[in-house]
This record gives structure tokens, C-alpha cells and sequence, in this order.
């Protein structure tokens, strides 16, 4: 059995590249302190690792061929997505002082824990990745589980790199963000465009 490593990894780099639901995830909360960055990529890894089991035990073909399924995962993310906008368009209009530095508590990091998972196991496009991309990388003379784990270990780990490699150049933003007006401005942006990356999601077919 022989797989492609070299043309797998210059594909899964690509797809890190293009900014998504986790990208806006991790980016958000790395400028608001480089630990919940951290969590929150360790987060969206572990919902990647929920799409490698699923397309390995052909779960993922199973809900992408039951309309019912796709769309009622697909209309969940792009829920949540849309929350988190919203969300971020509440904290826009809160008070005008500085962002405090204190240490941050547990909960603040669960909480980004399950935001970066939620994103990345309710995005439609995750599983149709596994779908579409990893079959162009499995032998038919092999045991396709074992390679689509493989895969997938892969594709984490180039994720837990590139994530926390994003956390070092975002965690800059935090110095501007002690700022409200900078502050309020971020959040808007932010809030738009989870917005619009949730009705993208929504629109997928």
C-alpha cells in the first residue's frame, strides 16, 4: 500500500489556507489572549478528528446521501455560526472600557474549546472534504479504514501547526484591542463575517 503523503499535504495545506468558520474561531479568540487561541484550535482538531472516524466507519457517506441529515447538520452549523456573529454584534455595542488583563478562568477556555469544536463538526464542508478529497488518496488494494485514519491523523496534525502558528501572529492583535474603539471595530468585522460565512454554509448543497 502506497499513498500519496506529498500531494495529500500540499491539498490539506491549501484548505488551511482559505479562511473558514475555524479560522474565524481561532483568529477571535487568539487576539483576546493567545491561551484561549490555543484551546479553541485544539478544539476545532478535536471536531476534525469526529469527521476522520465518521469517514472511516462510512458514516460520513451515510448523511451525505440522506437529505435529511445533510440538512439538518448543515442548518445546525450554519445556526451557530450565525450565533456567534450575533453575538459578536452584542459585544461591539458594550461599554467603551479598556479590555481588563486578568487571568483567564476555565470556563473561558471551555468555552472556546466547544466554539472551535462546534465549527468544525457542524461544517458540512468538513465532511464533504473527507468525501470528495480523501478518495482521490486511498488504494483500493489496502484497507481503506486504515488509510483514512492515516489521512486524517495527517490532516490534524498539519491543522494543530498551521492553528497554533496563527495564534503567534494573531495574539499581536491584542495591544490594539485594549483599545474600545479598535475593539468594537473587531468585533463588528468579526461579527459580519461569521454572519456571512454562516448563511454560506447554509446555502451549501
Amino acid at each position: 500500500m502506497s499513498i500519496d503523503l506529498a500531494g495529500f499535504l500540499g491539498v490539506v495545506l491549501l484548505a488551511y489556507l482559505v479562511p473558514g468558520p475555524d479560522f474565524l474561531v481561532v483568529l477571535r479568540a487568539a487576539a483576546r489572549d493567545a491561551s484561549l487561541g490555543r484551546v479553541a484550535a485544539l478544539g476545532t482538531q478535536a471536531g476534525l478528528c469526529v469527521h476522520t472516524c465518521a469517514a472511516a466507519l462510512g458514516l460520513s457517506a451515510i448523511a451525505a446521501r440522506s437529505a435529511l441529515a445533510f440538512t439538518v447538520i448543515k442548518l445546525a452549523g450554519a445556526a451557530y455560526l450565525i450565533w456567534l456573529g450575533v453575538r459578536a454584534l452584542r459585544d461591539a455595542r458594550k461599554d467603551d472600557a479598556p479590555a481588563p488583563r486578568r487571568p483567564t478562568p476555565a470556563g473561558g477556555r471551555r468555552n472556546s474549546f466547544t466554539q472551535g469544536f462546534l465549527s468544525n463538526v457542524l461544517n458540512p464542508k468538513a465532511a464533504l472534504f473527507f468525501l470528495s478529497v480523501l478518495p482521490q488518496f486511498v488504494h483500493q488494494d489496502g484497507s481503506l479504514t486504515r488509510q483514512i485514519f492515516l489521512l486524517g491523523a495527517v490532516d490534524v496534525l498539519v491543522g494543530v501547526v498551521f492553528w497554533l502558528s496563527l495564534v503567534r501572529v494573531a495574539v499581536r492583535l491584542r495591544t490594539a484591542l485594549d483599545r474600545p474603539a479598535w475593539r468594537r471595530r473587531w468585533e463588528r468585522a468579526t461579527g459580519g463575517l461569521f454572519i456571512a460565512v454562516g448563511v454560506g454554509v447554509a446555502a451549501v448543497e
